[in-house]
């Protein structure tokens, strides 16, 4: 295996650990999630291939639907001139 498929694995692992936390504790460690899964995900891209980063891509989406839907909705209004 290598180590971009080893990092992405512990990635998954650490965010199955955060999932099981209450709220209030995600809020950092859920932030280096998402902060890290983009350096990721590029190098299991460069390493894998499109495929692995697609794979990648949904699972990342899946498990921050609530944040990046907050974020969407945020810069929707920013950028229309409501907020």
């Amino acid at each position: 295996m290598s180590h971009a498929f080893i990092a992405a694995c512990i990635w998954v692992v650490a965010g199955s650990i955060v999932a099981l936390l209450p709220m209030w504790f995600q809020i950092v460690p859920g932030l280096a999630l998402l902060v890290s899964a983009p350096v990721i995900l590029v190098w299991l891209g460069l390493t894998h291939g499109w495929l692995p980063v697609g794979i990648g891509l949904l699972v990342i989406i899946s498990m921050f639907r609530r944040p990046l839907g907050a974020l969407w909705r945020y810069l929707n209004r920013r950028f229309r001139g409501e907020g």
